[in-house]
């Protein structure tokens, strides 16, 4: 989302395929399914011989969740010649939500697999940032090209970014109305997955990506996200006949209270207002209380502001408890089980402040892909060693990001008057500096 860069102005960055065994001749035929390493899936019902239903499925690579993550590890997996199949367990994709800002390691993950182009045609280039204060005035501005050449920063509606995943991806790789309801390890080291309606299957590999509230990353052990002490409010403006807002986002800091926005596309406008709650708070279930309640946060705030809030269509508005989950080294369980591994949220989820959740979870993404596309391709696969080599790749990255993203959102949401009236008129004007603080989104990631 688009509280991405408000980070920068407090923090630095810290085979050919195996022969079939004589179960797997075992299998009902005639119903697709993927085979280990290659684009074709054979799906089979296996007999009974451990216990579990005659007619489970036979997979070798299952995702959990249609995601960013899950479905950008599909297709980097299909890149590389691997089969799988996701499951996700809503009827559709999700594509409810508003917007994400992706930094050049995103776009660098997209470009990689082959999707980046598309979406470029559909989004502005966000040229730079302005931070204001509750009375309007301007603060410090910036423009990224002059801090680091290489940058580039769009907001991406999450709708389309999903639909272009998935539109990338074979026929029939989508399983909706698919929600786990229970994983087990069979005998042999598979992993047997029960869903909802009570149908079963057998995963040579499973790659949780089924979000913050992952129940693949709480069978594994992992704690229940932490609530962070503030939430957000976030939406969608809609202009039919054009947005009137030049490329580059906008803060707008407050005392426990901060905004911003940013133009999405030439009729869109993203915007959030962040605030201090003492809890979670219980589900708002009406949009339009939703609307309201953003509005009487900033009511005495910039008009641009309020207007673009009143833009927004009510059913876009969300409220979301912002958590993470830091990831201590010897404390929390390691990125994979045996053969099963995490992805993204499900595994690292961060507050929103560095603009990192999306741009992690698609560098996951390609990290995992090579690796286990690797092991599965060679004379000696070791899928296990291939997701452990992951885990500790992707750890040395998402634990630093995830603390540093917490601690610029305890920082911007100061509500002491004096810290907040420096912060004002001595940090952000004269000591700040943007260049070093964009080093966190430097990724190096070749075409797949």
């Amino acid at each position: 989302m688009a509280t991405t860069t408000s980070s920068f102005v407090f923090l630095k960055s810290l085979i050919p395929s195996p022969q079939p065994s004589h179960t797997a001749k075992l299998f009902m035929h005639n119903v697709p399914c993927f085979q280990y390493g290659i684009q074709t899936r054979r799906t089979k019902g296996i007999k009974a011989q451990y216990g579990f239903n005659i007619n489970v499925r036979k997979e070798h690579v299952v995702i959990v969740g249609a995601g960013i993550a899950g479905l950008a590890t599909a297709l980097s997996l299909h890149r590389l010649g691997v089969g799988s199949l996701v499951l996700e367990q809503a009827e559709s994709l999700r594509t409810s939500g508003t917007s994400l800002t992706l930094f050049k390691n995103g776009w660098r993950v997209l470009d990689a697999i082959g999707v980046a182009n598309d979406l470029r045609t559909q989004f502005l280039e966000i040229q730079g940032m302005v931070i204001k204060s509750v009375d309007g005035r301007e603060l410090r501005d910036f423009t990224f090209k002059e801090e680091d050449e290489s940058q580039e920063v769009r907001a991406v509606e999450r709708r389309v970014l999903l639909e272009t995943l998935a539109g990338q991806l074979p026929k029939d790789t989508i399983q909706f109305s698919s929600k786990v309801a229970k994983i087990e390890t069979s005998p042999n080291g598979e992993s047997m997955l029960e869903l909802t309606d009570g149908s079963q299957l057998l995963a040579k590999i499973v790659i949780g990506c089924d979000g913050i509230r992952s129940p693949i990353a709480r069978w594994m052990g992992f704690p229940e996200p932490k609530y962070v002490g503030h939430c957000a409010y976030r939406g969608l403006a809609s202009y039919p006949d054009g947005q009137p807002y030049g490329p580059r986002v906008n803060y707008i800091y407050g005392r426990g209270l901060r905004a911003g926005y940013v133009p999405v596309s030439p009729t869109k406008v993203y915007w959030f207002i962040c605030f201090n709650s003492t809890s979670p708070g219980s589900k708002i279930t009406d949009s339009s209380l939703r609307k309201k309640l953003a509005k009487e946060l900033i009511r005495n705030w910039p008009s641009e502001l309020l207007n673009i809030v009143d833009s927004t269509p009510d059913d876009t508005v969300i409220r979301t408890p912002l958590v993470d989950r830091w990831l201590w080294p010897t404390i929390t369980p390691p990125a994979s089980a045996g053969n099963v591994v995490l992805v993204g949220d499900a595994w690292h989820p961060m507050t929103p402040n560095l603009g990192q959740g999306a741009c992690c979870a698609l560098e996951d993404a390609v990290v995992l892909a090579k690796k286990l596309a690797g092991a599965i391709k060679s004379e000696d696969p070791s899928v296990e060693e291939a997701l452990r080599s992951y885990g500790t790749e992707r750890w040395s990255r998402v634990f630093p990001l995830s603390i540093r993203a917490n601690l610029v959102g305890s920082l911007l949401q100061w509500e002491n008057p004096l810290v907040c009236s420096v912060r004002n008129n001595i940090v952000i004007p004269k000591v700040v500096r943007l260049g070093p603080l964009l080093e966190h989104t430097n990724f190096t990631c070749e075409s797949l």
